[in-house]
């Protein structure tokens, strides 16, 4: 199951960099990932200062 990125993000990007399949890019106002190309990794989650990446 994918990871989503939640309402808490902050868009910091520190997550962009980890993503190992670029799953991840800027939305309107937080980052999404694309849930075909996540492969639910965990690394987005780890990274994530603010703990706004949850497994959905």
């Amino acid at each position: 199951m994918a990871y989503v990125i939640t309402d808490d993000c902050t868009t910091c990007g520190a997550c962009i960099s980890v993503c190992p399949v670029e799953a991840i890019s800027e939305g309107e106002d937080k980052y999404k990932i694309d849930p075909d190309t996540c492969t639910d990794c965990g690394l987005c989650a780890d990274e994530c200062p603010f703990d706004a990446i949850k497994q959905g």
